[in-house]
């Protein structure tokens, strides 16, 4: 098979199916599934589990496995490979917790499978292949992990200490309470590595059709930076305070504006507004105060 160059193996949309191959086996380490206990049996102590992809248990596992059979809840026995704790006779038989190491390092080799595409057609078809897949094999382990959930927790040994509790189904992620045990269930770290390995493997589909690289990325990103010392500031003119008075000029014109008096409220250049008659509507009077005659001779009252 004829293998990428190097150049074309630094492509993005194959550089990131290495990353997720690499994040895939490295969620491997740490644990998927975490519980925090809270019991009246511990009030000083808040008990913790951490459960593996793999038949493997830590933290406060045997603590847990004492309290959990007083209401006949055992941890599932993988089967097919010995565990690290105690299996009960009695426990509900779960053979792909010990094929789940199978599903993570598959996705893996599937990434670098595609990562090493020879043809333009086959990577595109390998990288569609790649998030399909990987999405539905986590999509039924978590569905099937849900479903042994509730198996486990309906099937309770009926000859345990504690009497009459009603079957229940813990959850993935969130709190519920059994008897006078109050649990709350997250997400471990290796589960997030694995959300973070797909939303890897779709950014390479993103860039399916791209032959884009990480330094054409930087590059991208630092002509898209404003450089500093090359944006050209205007000059600052510190214009000298005016002197008292010199806002307005004898004459009425702006100072330094050239216009020539203007008329204000109807008044022309010259005139005193103190001075204009404005008509009253009223005839005039003499000086006795009898109304006087108007221009045209005629009395103030009837005429004559």
């Amino acid at each position: 098979m004829q293998l990428p160059s190097i150049d074309e193996f630094l492509e993005l949309r194959r550089l990131l199916c290495v990353l997720a191959a690499v994040l895939f086996v490295g969620a491997l380490a740490f644990p998927m599934w975490t519980i925090e206990v809270h019991a009246v049996q511990y009030p000083n102590t808040v008990l913790r589990v951490e459960l593996f992809a793999y038949p493997h248990v830590a933290g406060d596992y045997v603590e847990m496995a004492r309290l959990n059979k007083y209401i006949g809840f055992y941890y599932p026995d993988p089967v097919l490979v010995e565990p690290n704790f105690e299996v009960h006779e009695n426990a509900v038989r779960v053979p792909e917790w010990s094929l789940g190491p199978v599903a993570f390092v598959g996705c893996a080799l599937a990434g670098v499978f595609v990562a090493v595409a020879p043809t333009e057609r086959k990577l595109r078809a390998g990288l569609l292949a790649q998030v399909v897949g990987t999405v539905g094999v986590f999509g039924a382990m978590v569905a099937d992990i849900q479903y042994r959930l509730y198996q486990v927790g309906h099937s309770l040994d009926p000859n345990a200490p504690v009497m009459g509790v009603d079957g229940f189904t813990p959850p993935l992620f969130g709190q519920y309470s059994v008897a006078n045990i109050t649990s709350y269930s997250r997400f471990g770290l290796g589960a997030y590595l694995s959300m973070v390995a797909i939303a890897v493997l779709v950014l390479a589909y993103r860039y399916r059709d791209s032959t884009a690289t990480p330094r054409d990325l930087v590059v991208a990103a630092g002509t898209a930076r404003p450089v500093l010392g090359t944006l050209k500031l205007l000059p600052v003119v510190d214009y000298p305070p005016e002197a008292p008075g010199s806002d307005s000029s004898a004459d009425g014109r702006a100072p330094g504006s050239g216009d020539e008096p203007v008329a204000v409220d109807g008044f022309g250049d010259g005139e005193d507004p103190e001075r204009v008659e404005r008509p009253t509507g009223r005839r005039p009077r003499d000086a006795d105060g009898a109304p006087g005659r108007d221009r045209g001779g005629r009395g103030g009252v009837g005429g004559d």
